[in-house]
């Protein structure tokens, strides 16, 4: 059974100002974690063009993240075999990212995101079918309230108090219960996670565990946006440049989901030379997922 779940995440920045900060949130977060043992591969990057994303950045990569697997489901192979491989096109504000797993074969999961200066309340941003609609469980994730469960712990949990927290360097903060209605200037990321894990005996309990996981990789990396704006604030995407060289130098290096990342070439206002589009023939996602 497939399973479609939106997560919506309202966030007290402008557009302008959340790209930046997931730079830069997505920057430390990679310095933070990275080790020796497990990472990410980078296999390709080259810009692309299509009528749907415009213009972007196609990435290629493979996850290796042995510790981050559920101890249950590392029963059903060795942890060398549960090596994620991941697909991405990021053309901000909309994005996508397409992730498979050799060793299962038959399960693929996708994030789709659009980014919109709303407090999260657009129906159907994803132009999604009225089959799809009525599919879609839909959940609203509130950064003033921190994660508590171990996938938050996992990726890095956000110890600050929204509530009592306000900006040394402007005028946002604290959260209040229901700021999203009352604060300006406000946005919201809408992703669309889906998932298909058709395999008996443990397909339910995997896109469960998934969709646990994802949502804790969103709201933690959500909050340490907004928790960090001092730090990033005022900062230009040449800035954020000069912090994610040292990073990009680093081939094996464990990471947040590239799904999370802007595309530095977007903000810099760069068009691709070459590549191809998202619809390609070139990409084997096209038969799965359609995208509007």
């Amino acid at each position: 059974m497939v399973v479609i779940k939106e997560f919506r995440i309202v966030m007290p920045l402008s557009l302008e100002e959340y790209g930046i900060a997931q730079m830069y949130m997505v920057t430390k977060m990679q310095q933070k974690n990275t080790t020796g043992t497990e990472g990410v591969e980078l296999l390709e990057s080259r810009p692309f063009e299509d009528d749907v994303y415009g213009q972007g950045r196609y990435t290629s990569k493979v996850y290796r993240l042995q510790s981050k697997v559920p101890a249950w489901l590392r029963k059903f192979a060795p942890p060398h075999a549960l090596d994620m491989q991941e697909e991405a096109w990021s053309a901000y504000p909309r994005c996508k990212s397409v992730l498979k797993c050799a060793h299962f074969t038959r399960f693929w999961l996708t994030i789709e995101t659009v980014h919109r200066a709303d407090n999260g309340h657009s129906e159907n941003v994803h132009g999604l079918s009225k089959e799809q609609l009525a599919a879609r469980q839909v959940e609203y994730i509130d950064i003033a309230i921190p994660g508590k469960d171990c996938w938050s712990y996992l990726v890095g949990n956000c110890s600050i108090d929204f509530s009592k927290f306000k900006s040394a360097r402007i005028d946002r903060g604290p959260l209040p219960k229901g700021w999203q209605d009352r604060c300006d200037p406000v946005m919201t990321a809408y992703k669309l996670v889906t998932i298909d894990a058709p395999y008996w005996g443990f397909g339910r309990q995997l896109e469960q565990a998934l969709l646990a996981g994802e949502r804790a990789l969103f709201l933690e990396s959500h909050r340490h946006c907004f928790g960090w704006i001092d730090k990033w604030y005022g900062m230009t995407v040449q800035q954020i440049d000069e912090l994610l060289q040292p990073n990009d130098s680093t081939l094996n290096e464990r990471i947040v989901k590239p799904a999370l990342m802007m595309s530095i070439e977007h903000f810099r206002g760069e068009s691709p030379t070459d590549g191809e589009g998202i619809y390609s023939k070139k990409s084997e996602v096209k038969s799965q997922q359609s995208v509007s």
